[in-house]
């Protein structure tokens, strides 16, 4: 008499693993479990144990059988009967009580026996209903490995690690996994209705650590063997086929006991809106005591095949057993009555091997779900086939999968085409359906696998963030991480791009969560503190001309930012601030504060080298070394109003110590030319907004422009310290102003006097644009219209009485000759100013009128009586040269100050020192030049007038 045992318990008791280990105790065996996933797994596992030549997989969908096939695994409905196993084990039992798919059960249960043992596992709500059904069965009890507890409701923000979220539908799937991947990095996912080799591929993915969180549907409370610590339902009612309803305690339980694996406690709980399980569900669960079954799900297994009537009938026949009920109209069934409806079905379906057949078509399963009637209209075609030719016709099944084998789309693309070839192998696992049947197994499994790669692939790309969880997985296994940087900058760990390094800062890649955000600040920080002191060792080493400073005292390395700078004690000493993050250390934070220190102290002595070194002049002294500090304090430029006085008091050796370091004593700018070039101008305007204190720092004009635009807003200070000085609409130049001024000297500007080409080509600027300039230099300008005269062809400024100006015994006398620093050179003697432009000077070239003679525009220029030192004092000057005034006379060009002239003729006035002085525009002579700084220089040129 064969041995019937049913193992109950709740999960997490080894039921599954005792069965395995009974079968292979037996020369033959099948074992029966309830879902394809998992007996694909057990497959996997016996074949592990005893290879593949002796066990056989045969599911709805899959048929791997060798030709001595000892032990056989194959879901429930495909249990092989008849083939006098010495052994047969059916899992889950208690499935009985299921609507759709207990009927199986239950035949398998009052059926199916082993030759020598006989297993049913399951839950213990069995235990009366087997009593009552089974004679002579044998009960082993077995308690759970683990304790399984409540943990209430928890958010999914704050999910533990190894967690799985169930739920019932795919669209809330779908969104849970979502909402993990942003919050936790990522998620797999399990569902019933996944091909076992996507599902494997999922599991694996959470079973290595690449993931932490797995959801689910109820799938996985059928015996799954997972790593999970805590089990989360999201919600506790489902739709069975027919309704919604909530799930029952045991139902729950069962999900619920897949938490905690063998020794390891698990715990179960709620999330998002699924409400708080109440006491005594919670109890029940915790206890393992559910409500015993008392009815099972039963349908007539013994059918009669002797028209499509009399099988129906026999499908419909009632039992009178109190453990057993008729079970609902399956799909199978409906299927059936449906293609009776059909007279050409039915007419073909006229003896029992045709009823038959029928039969075995209703059967197949309706994968697609798309409609009963669509559902049915398949069916029938496969039926018209087989029974009239014998075999589904081949052209028309290859174009059914030719049609399904594509792997673009997205999820729910590729779930449908899963489906739908699921149907079509199937079919292809039907003995006999097809002609080459062997053939269209191994082309439907093919494209079966495709789908599932790439289902699995959308799966991860969607629902998996790849980079956070290698690092996660990293990190807890306590690895150490490798991490790179290319050239470009870009930090991978682990080959995961996770962000930049610009320059001792890690700019890290958008995360889509906080947590996201700091496992990869964690894991990116960690690998790279080698890299942050190789860089550090490479950045000290390198030579200045790889470090610059920006206009906003930024400091760069190449094109990253490395610091700042910051407000010293001194203008000339600014601090700098490091930019190193705090991960790096403070070693590598010292040493790079201390090599920009070391580039801008180099740079403001190299760009300011003729101040610094005036400064340092201990031959300075007195007076001058009053000056010097003045001078130096301004940065190298001051305009001669601010410092009027002080320049009046200096003698000639002052001045002459103060011109060997290359001070320039300008009629409107004491300054050093040097100072005035494009780099030390740009420095000086980072430096003085520095050290005032300034949010935003003013920017030096472009090199080389003799004019800029004056801006509104703009402090006279800054245009001073950018080396021009505002006259007018625009700001000139101050070496070109210098330059301009020594013109106007030789202008009777008492009598009024025209622009020459020579001032248009110095200042780049059009005669309204002149006009405009000089009114701002203190001059008046009087339009005029007159008939244009013929050009003549030398334009030599004839020898003209002595010009008067306001006596400037502290203005320096400028001789011909441009400075080594002058950035622009002079204009040809004769621009060329386009024939008819307005603004076109007096001397132009144009043609002659063919009748009437052509007007032209002039301007005359007188001075207006202005205080030259106020006249836009302080006003922002250029970076660019000055004519250099060297010794009074030289050239011939000056004939130096007249004492006892009228005064305000000849240029604006000096400033606060302002007085009668003039300049002559006669030939030279051949004399000695008479310094105008020279106390005597007044009586001098007195006594040279009486000659």
């Amino acid at each position: 008499m064969p041995g019937i045992t049913a193992v109950l318990g709740p999960t997490n008791t080894g039921k599954t693993h005792y069965a395995i280990e009974r079968m292979l105790a037996h020369r033959t065996g099948v074992i029966g479990l309830p879902l394809r996933l998992l007996a694909r797994e057990v497959y996997d596992r016996i074949v592990s144990l005893r290879g593949p030549n002796v066990v056989a997989l045969v599911t709805g969908e899959e048929r791997i059988v060798p030709e001595r096939a000892q032990y056989w695994v194959a879901t429930v409905e495909a249990m092989p009967e008849g083939i006098g196993a010495d052994f047969v084990a059916i899992d889950e039992i208690q499935l009985c009580a299921d609507p759709e798919r207990g009927h199986v059960f239950t035949d398998r249960l009052l059926h199916m026996r082993g030759l020598h043992e006989t297993l049913f596992m399951g839950s213990d709500t069995m235990r009366g209903a087997i009593a009552a059904l089974v004679p002579k069965v044998q009960f082993l009890r077995r308690e759970r490995f683990s304790t399984l507890t409540y943990a209430g409701s928890k958010k999914i923000s704050r999910m533990p690690g190894r967690s799985a979220i169930v739920g019932f539908s795919v669209d809330n799937l779908y969104a849970i996994a979502e909402l993990m991947r942003r919050q936790k990095g990522g998620v797999a996912v399990v569902m019933g209705a996944l091909s076992p080799r996507t599902r494997n591929a999922q599991v694996e993915l959470y079973q290595n650590g690449d993931v932490d969180y797995l959801v689910a549907t109820d799938a996985i409370g059928m015996g799954l063997n997972l790593d999970v610590t805590h089990v989360a339902f999201s919600a506790l009612t489902k739709f069975d086929g027919r309704r919604m309803r909530r799930l029952a305690p045991n139902e729950l339980g069962q999900i619920a006991g897949r938490a905690g694996r063998y020794m390891q406690d698990g715990s179960f709980g709620v999330t998002g809106e699924a409400q708080e399980l109440e006491p005594e569900v919670v109890e029940a669960i915790t206890s393992h005591s559910f409500t015993p079954l008392k009815k099972l799900n039963w349908r007539n297994s013994d059918l009669t095949f002797g028209s499509v009537d009399a099988l129906i009938a026999s499908l419909e026949e009632v039992i009178s057993d109190e453990w057993l009920t008729r079970a609902r109209e399956a799909d199978d069934q409906l299927a059936l009555k449906d293609l009776a409806t059909d007279p050409v079905i039915r007419a073909r379906a006229s003896d029992g091997k045709s009823v038959k057949l029928l039969w075995d078509v209703c059967r197949v399963p309706d994968f697609r779900g798309i409609s009963q009637q669509e559902h049915a209209s398949l069916l029938s075609g496969l039926f018209t086939d087989l029974h009239e030719h014998g075999k589904v016709r081949e052209d028309w099944f290859a174009r059914q999968v030719k049609r399904i084998d594509r792997v673009d789309g997205d999820i729910d693309t590729l779930s449908k085409r899963l489906a739908y070839i699921r149907t079509w192998t199937y079919v292809a696992q039907r003995k006999g359906w097809l002609a080459d049947d062997a053939h269209w197994r191994g082309e439907t499994r093919a494209v079966e696998d495709r789908l599932s790669d790439a289902l699995h692939a959308a799966l991860t790309q969607r629902f998996v963030d790849r980079r956070t969880s290698v690092l996660l997985r990293r990190l807890k296994q306590k690895e150490s991480l490798v991490a790179q940087v290319n050239e470009k900058g870009e930090v991978t760990v682990e080959d995961q791009f996770v962000g930049r390094l610009e320059g001792f800062r890690f700019k890290q890649d958008a995360a889509s969560s906080p947590e996201e955000a700091k496992a990869m600040r964690q894991a990116s920080v960690q690998a790279l503190a080698p890299e942050f002191h190789l860089r550090a060792d490479r950045f000290y080493n390198a030579p200045d001309t790889e470090l610059d400073f920006t206009e906003q005292g930024g400091l760069m390395w190449g094109e990253h930012a490395v610091g700042k700078l910051v407000k010293g004690d001194d203008v000339l000493r600014p601090r700098v601030q490091a930019f190193v993050d705090d991960e790096a250390g403070t070693d590598v934070t010292d040493k790079v504060t201390r090599r920009l220190q070391h580039f801008i102290d180099r740079k403001v002595a190299a760009l300011f080298e003729p101040m610094l070194a005036m400064q340092k002049d201990e031959a300075l002294t007195g007076l001058p070394r009053g000056f010097a500090f003045r001078l130096v304090e301004a940065l190298g430029v001051v305009p001669r109003g601010a410092v009027a006085g002080e320049v009046k008091d200096l003698d000639q050796d002052a001045r002459g110590m103060l011109r060997k370091h290359g001070v320039r004593f300008g009629q409107f700018t004491i300054f050093l030319p040097l100072m005035l070039k494009p780099a030390p101008t740009r420095l000086r305007l980072v430096l003085w907004s520095l050290f005032n204190g300034l949010d935003e720092f003013p920017e030096a004009p472009p090199a080389g422009l003799v004019t800029i635009p004056v801006i509104e807003g703009i402090d006279d200070e800054v245009y001073t310290l950018s080396g021009y000085r505002k006259a007018g609409a625009r700001a000139i130049r101050i070496d070109m102003l210098e330059r301009l001024a020594d013109q106007l000297r030789a202008k009777d500007s008492r009598a009024g006097f025209e622009a020459n080409p020579d001032m248009l080509s110095i200042t780049g600027m059009t005669l309204e644009q002149f006009a405009d300039l000089m009114q701002g230099l203190g001059y008046k300008a009087e339009r005029g219209e007159r008939a244009k005269e013929k050009p003549v062809a030398d334009t030599q400024v004839a020898e003209t009485p002595v010009a008067e100006t306001p006596e400037t015994p502290d203005a320096e006398t400028p001789v011909e000759g441009t400075s080594e620093v002058e950035a622009v050179p002079e204009a040809d003697p004769e621009p060329v100013i386009e024939p008819g432009a307005e603004g076109a000077s007096e001397v132009e070239a144009t043609p002659e009128a063919a009748s009437e003679p052509e007007a032209e525009v002039f301007y005359t220029f007188t001075w207006g009586g202005l205080n030259r030192g106020n006249a836009g004092r302080g006003q922002r000057q250029g970076g660019g040269p000055r004519r250099e005034g060297g010794k009074p006379g030289h050239g011939g060009q000056n004939k130096g100050p007249r004492k006892g002239g009228p005064k305000g003729k000849g240029g604006p006035g000096g400033g606060k020192d302002q007085g009668a002085k003039t300049f002559s525009a006669r030939p030279p002579k051949k004399e000695k030049a008479i310094d105008p700084d020279n106390p005597f220089a007044q009586a001098l040129m007195g006594l040279r007038d009486k000659k």
